[in-house]
């Protein structure tokens, strides 16, 4: 019996056969084509391409002009100011543009891709290619496509989306901020992020598409080995293609941090808008859609206040709560933790630090406790009348409402009073065993069957 590992970089060779295993699977490696083929195009498959030689490709495939664009990029874009000392040889080994093999110096693909003179860049790297669209409504505005090299791509696409991007202004203080329909930081990062993760053995293009309602971007090529919906927020970056994310960090094109999809989340979260959508990603291609409603100016100028107070800007946990507690009357800490991707410990944490600020107000204890929107931010907002309904009454007004609501409708059952009160069905079993032992209602039945009436009314 043959035992193949699960593969890691290459397929194990046995006997002239090529083997590779993932999971259960074991097999030829030629016996199922388009098999193997997904399996190689992922991330915990793939050695990284983006270091490695190009087959047919030169030195002179590399453009001194887009060399030059990209020191002037490193100067202006707060890059690696110790790359801008090297001669070009020598910036070209230090960024991955170029490796040694044996006596002579070649362009890897992150070289071609970078600084690629753009004919050659199309024949040696075919799967490169970008597509910007907009659209109105069933109209094709623009449909353009590109295969220039990297910093040139994302200076187009930037200029491009600049002149569609609309944007108002918000008084806060004595300040004007701007409110584009998509924030810059975001638009930026999301489309880098497809750009360097995007699988390059895979064809198709990555697509930026604007219409009437949101932002997509799309790129070739599942989320790497171990990144997933769950645990986009918290895992530690894993880059697909290690040497053209670390060049494009280097020159100052890429956040340095690997996290830049958290400037995405803060980017939406920051003016009140939904958080950004993956749900559409699958094996074959990340989907990040950016809605452009309408900003919450209100909520933003909270926002910005806090920034521009002695505590600081919210942390990107505290928007996200924020963001759930927006979208839903009550929450508990399991639902921030899941929002956050974090334990309960944490999420708790984030609540209470919301709490602290006057955002957020608890209600209730232990395992019970929920928490909403509190009634100063309600106020700030201009909402005072949406803060009682999404708090719900006190134990008193309750009462007035179960016994208003049996006498008006001749009679209550629980599921009523789940409805009214906006409480969960034991709480609302407790409240109608108070009404019936102070005779304000009457019960009659036996369990869920059970209904009550006005003291004053037959059954």
């Amino acid at each position: 019996m043959l035992e193949v590992p699960p593969a890691r970089s290459r397929p194990v060779r046995f006997k002239g056969e090529a083997y590779i295993r993932v999971g259960s699977y074991k097999k030829k490696l030629h016996d199922f084509p388009d098999k193997e083929r997904k399996l190689w195009s992922a991330g915990h498959l793939q050695a990284d391409l983006t270091s490695r030689p190009v087959d047919g490709a030169r030195l002179d495939d590399l453009d001194p002009t887009e060399r030059a664009r990209l020191r002037q990029f490193i100067e202006a874009n707060n890059g690696d100011a110790a790359l801008l000392q090297l001669a070009d040889d020598e910036l070209d080994g230090a960024l991955g543009l170029t490796v040694r093999r044996e006596e002579h110096r070649v362009p890897t693909l992150t070289g071609l891709l970078l600084i690629g003179r753009e004919a050659r860049l199309r024949e040696l790297v075919p799967t490169h290619e970008v597509a910007f669209q907009v659209l109105d409504g069933e109209d094709v505005r623009t449909n353009e496509f590109r295969r220039t090299p990297l910093v040139r791509l994302v200076e187009w696409l930037e200029t491009s989306f600049t002149a569609i991007n609309v944007e108002e202004e918000v008084q806060v203080g004595l300040f004007r901020v701007p409110v584009p329909l998509v924030d810059r930081r975001a638009f930026r990062e999301g489309v880098l992020n497809a750009l360097v993760h995007r699988d390059y053995a895979q064809t198709g293009a990555v697509h930026v598409r604007f219409d009437a309602e949101s932002l997509v971007i799309s790129s070739p090529g599942g989320f790497v080995h171990g990144v997933t919906l769950a645990n986009l927020l918290t895992t530690e970056p894993r880059p697909r293609n290690p040497s053209l994310a670390d060049a494009m960090k280097r020159i100052g094109l890429v956040e340095r941090t690997g996290r830049g999809v958290d400037l995405i989340y803060r980017g939406l979260l920051r003016y009140g808008r939904a958080r950004p959508d993956y749900s559409r990603s699958s094996a074959d291609g990340v989907v990040l859609r950016i809605a452009t409603s309408p900003a919450d100016l209100a909520f933003l100028k909270l926002v910005v206040g806090e920034e521009r107070s002695p505590r600081g800007a919210l942390p990107l946990d505290s928007l996200l709560a924020l963001a759930v507690l927006r979208e839903r009357r009550h929450v508990t800490t399991a639902e921030i933790a899941s929002a956050v991707q974090k334990d309960e410990g944490a999420a708790k944490s984030t609540l209470e630090a919301l709490v602290e600020r006057g955002f957020v107000q608890p209600r209730g204890t232990g395992r019970g406790r929920t928490y909403t929107l509190s009634a100063s931010l309600y106020a700030s907002e201009g909402k005072r009348a949406a803060f009682t309904l999404q708090t719900g009454f006190d134990g008193s007004q309750q009462e007035l409402l179960v016994v208003n609501f049996a006498r008006q409708h001749g009679r209550v059952k629980r599921a009523d009073v789940v409805e009214l009160c906006r409480v969960n069905e034991d709480q609302a079993t407790r409240l109608l065993t108070r009404l019936v032992r102070s005779k304000q209602l009457r019960a009659e039945g036996e369990k869920r069957g059970r209904v009550y009436f006005p003291m004053t009314e037959a059954p």
